[in-house]
């Protein structure tokens, strides 16, 4: 049933028309009658899947499958974070890499969520919010996960007053949405608490649920566990709501994530495909990034084996005579692709490539990644937890998720990351940026625990890539190869301090010049990729 549910969606996506127009997007252009709706709960099913699928972005509306996703994330926050780089000198060399941004990649994930996504949340908000509670309350804990990620992309974000035509769409303040994305979540674990008191019968959207196990107790852990990401996120723009936030969350009866075993993923059980695994081992673009090289090699990581392949083969180059005489020693060892090169030849398929495959589940939270937001509330002096025991637990916990060996062992080492040398190019070579080992010092300033946390942290959500660039970009940590060749719009972005958010579409402009001025407003600074998000603070303590 829910493979056919899948294929229904599939399908239905090539009914659907993309605009760019606001006051359209909550029109229903599917062609789906009230009658197809009701059957087995479709009027249920289909929207679900559509959301949980959306987050991630893989389906066929009629323009193919997979690229969505390559230009939403993968040439993007993928990049940025410093987990991933494509082999390939894409736009002659010079695009997203080198800061010289494309206005037709970054559009995808503000256009693609609002054209395709928010029609469907809106859709069950309105009609489950009465009749099935539990559907409305997962509904409001998906449109947080997604939404979140688009704010932490570009800042404001159109979320209250989506489908308020009266309103004219007009848009949040990052500062507005967070608060918003807080009291969806509570407001949603309020629901299911109820719910699950009140009734021992399976949830509605139980045979619809892709991401976790179809009970509302596991709904309530990821929505606590979501408040906790959430919270710090914005410790240093709000500290004291972010201490609430933190602390009503991790009391609550029901808990959090904890365990290596409760991951949030989107299963690909049941047709879905990940479209990471598509570019990666069909396309063969997606390689290592010379900033998780570094980290990986330099701590000898055992996860370094089950991130990434090791290079196939050695290279042979040509001499002067034409004979293919020059070894370039690969065979073996994990390398990777520094950002900002501008490179123009594809040798650069020789190296690394990420372990993910199309039936690869995509990994949205983790339970390591709560305890490294433990860590950091208890170093924050939020909570009674010990920060040294949680930071252990969380690269513990990732150890175990990972299903590899000597944690304790790594927990003890005082290796550091390695410096990079580029394959192929020495002139791209550079001394290691990131100076803090896996052993945790007590007697370290809290600027160097936090680095210690944010580094593991950004190991263990691998390879979810718009978590670890917003992560990123908030603390500076891990500490990242700056790009060699900054090619940002008049200079609007410092090599330095690095990329801070995506512009706005240019699409608006045409379609929506009003709705542009309201969200540049709403920024509160110019629309460029130099400027910080309102979380983004530039210090940490």
């Amino acid at each position: 049933m829910r493979k056919k549910l899948l294929i229904y969606v599939v399908a239905w996506f090539g009914l659907i028309a993309c605009t760019g127009h606001f006051k359209d997007l909550n029109t229903d252009k599917t062609g789906i009658t009230n009658e197809d709706m009701q059957i087995d709960l479709n009027h249920l099913g289909i929207p679900l899947n559509v959301i949980q699928q959306g987050i991630y972005f893989n389906y066929d509306f009629g323009k193919g499958k997979n690229w969505p996703y390559q230009l939403m994330q993968n040439l993007s926050a993928d990049m940025f974070c410093g987990y991933m780089h494509d082999y390939k000198p894409l736009n002659g060399g010079t695009h997203n890499s080198d800061y010289n941004l494309q206005d037709g990649w970054n559009a995808t994930l503000w256009e693609n969520t609002y054209a395709y996504i928010m029609p469907q949340i809106k859709r069950l908000e309105d009609s489950t919010r009465i009749k099935y509670p539990s559907v409305y309350a997962v509904t409001q804990i998906l449109k947080v996960e997604i939404m979140h990620r688009v704010s932490d992309y570009y800042g404001p974000v159109i979320y209250k007053n989506f489908g308020n035509e009266r309103a004219l769409y007009e848009p949040d303040t990052q500062e507005d949405v967070y608060q918003f994305f807080l009291n969806d979540l509570k407001d949603a674990v309020d629901v299911l608490r109820e719910y699950a008191a009140d009734t021992d019968e399976e949830p509605e959207f139980s045979k619809f649920d892709i991401l976790l196990d179809g009970t509302a107790l596991s709904w309530i852990k990821f929505a606590n566990s979501l408040r906790l990401r959430l919270a710090v996120r914005v410790a240093m723009a709000d500290p004291e709501k972010a201490r609430r936030e933190f602390v009503a969350a991790l009391t609550d009866e029901h808990g959090v994530l904890e365990e290596p075993f409760e991951l949030v993923k989107v299963s690909t059980e049941n047709g879905y495909t990940n479209p990471l695994g598509e570019i990666n081992r069909v396309w063969g673009e997606a390689y290592m990034n010379a900033s998780m090289e570094s980290i990986l090699n330099g701590y000898d990581d055992p996860r370094r084996n089950v991130f990434f392949e090791p290079c196939p083969d050695d290279v042979l180059f040509a001499d002067g005579v034409g004979h293919d005489s020059v070894r370039v020693a690969l065979k073996g060892q994990y390398r990777g692709i520094r950002q900002g090169t501008m490179f123009a030849h594809t040798f650069y398929s020789a190296l690394s490539r990420v372990y993910v495959n199309t039936n690869t589940d995509a990994i949205l939270m983790t339970a390591a990644e709560v305890w490294f937001l433990r860590a950091e509330a208890a170093l924050r002096g939020w909570t009674s937890e010990t920060a040294g025991i949680c930071y252990e637990r969380g690269v513990k916990c990732s150890f175990s998720q990972w299903q590899v060996p000597d944690a304790e062992e790594y927990l003890q080492g005082d290796r550091l990351a390695a410096d990079f040398t580029d394959a192929f190019t020495p002139e791209n070579n550079i001394k290691a940026r990131c100076l803090v080992s896996p052993r945790w010092d007590e007697s370290a300033s809290n600027e160097i625990k936090l680095e210690k946390i944010i580094t593991q942290k950004w190991l263990a959500i691998f390879p979810e890539g718009c978590e670890a660039w917003a992560e990123q970009r908030r603390t500076g940590y891990p500490r990242l190869f700056p790009v060699k060749y900054n090619n940002s719009r008049n200079g609007c972005v410092d090599t330095e301090i690095m990329i801070r958010r995506l512009n706005f579409p240019a699409s608006l402009l045409d379609s929506g010049m009003k709705q542009y001025e309201m969200l540049v407003d709403a920024l509160g600074g110019t629309d460029d990729a130099g400027t910080r998000l309102w979380w983004d603070a530039g210090k940490n303590f």
